[in-house]
């Protein structure tokens, strides 16, 4: 909160969206200046409650720290904002639909990474997902502009697929701070035991299992874009924009072999920005 107190709210969300290196923010850059104001403070306040979870070790600090949100943004939409994220995303939560249960959902998914370090099945990980996720790009579709329901749909499974992804790429970071994403199902269908997961154990049965999974977020991307409607296509792009980010990380893993255990594959700032720039002025993704 120091760093705040030099800023106005504007300036601390652009600062927190800019400095965190997220494919998102490329996305950004093409708005319109009300939508991207938006979508800047609506990202910054992903990133804040998330990084609860990441950030503070102590998970008694970092479920007071998620309460405090919950509170928070209950207050904001009573016209109390007590954080600079909420002062700046409050004024176009009307003309965007932002809801108070979307901010509550995704503080319930974070609140999850303080309970929960396995995932039995596919269904129990797609709730995460769901919250965590599918919610983030049911906002986003909302604030890039959409005018049939059935882009709730497309967004909400994009949001999915860039968890999974996200999943994919963070295995052995995860593994680090002692989770594992991975559903348990899938792991012993694998053969794939949790301890060679938490020592970073790389091995053919290791690398099968993220082929099965890589596939799995391939399948999500081609359910989302079937579900995108025509009549919103233009207004969707920067989801699009953050697609074409995904799935090239995506292809970059796969080429790689899986190598997530020990390193952290990603793309270079202007290839992001590349790829972003081939969907808005060609609609390539």
């Amino acid at each position: 909160m120091a760093q705040s107190l030099s800023m106005t709210p504007q300036q601390y969300v652009q600062d927190k969206a800019a400095t965190s290196g997220s494919s998102f923010y490329y996305a950004f850059l093409f708005l319109s200046k009300p939508k991207r104001l938006c979508i800047t403070a609506f990202y910054a306040f992903c990133r804040e409650v998330d990084d609860i979870v990441d950030e503070v070790t102590e998970p008694g600090i970092a479920a007071s720290k998620l309460a405090w949100w919950k509170q928070a943004v209950l207050d904001a939409f009573e016209g109390q904002m007590h954080h600079p994220v909420l002062k700046a995303l409050m004024p176009w939560t009307q003309a965007f639909h932002i809801k108070s249960h979307h901010l509550l959902s995704i503080i319930e998914g974070c609140e999850m990474d303080l309970t929960q370090t396995r995932y039995l099945d596919r269904p129990g990980l797609e709730q995460y997902c769901h919250l965590v996720a599918g919610v983030v790009g049911e906002v986003s579709a909302l604030i890039f502009g959409q005018s049939s329901a059935q882009t709730t749909q497309y967004a909400h499974r994009l949001g999915q697929a860039f968890q999974l992804t996200n999943i994919i790429r963070d295995v052995g970071e995860d593994a680090m701070r002692g989770r594992i994403y991975l559903p348990i199902t899938d792991l012993q269908a694998f053969d794939v035991k949790a301890h060679e997961i938490l020592n970073r154990v790389d091995s053919e049965r290791f690398q099968a299992l993220m082929a099965h999974q890589s596939l799995r977020a391939q399948e999500l991307y081609k359910e989302a874009f079937a579900l995108l409607p025509q009549e919103d296509l233009r207004t969707q792009k920067p989801g699009l924009m953050m697609a074409s980010i995904y799935r090239t990380l995506l292809n970059e893993i796969e080429l790689a072999k899986y190598p997530v255990l020990t390193q952290r594959v990603s793309l270079t700032p202007i290839r992001k920005l590349w790829l972003a720039w081939k969907v808005q002025a060609l609609g390539l993704f």
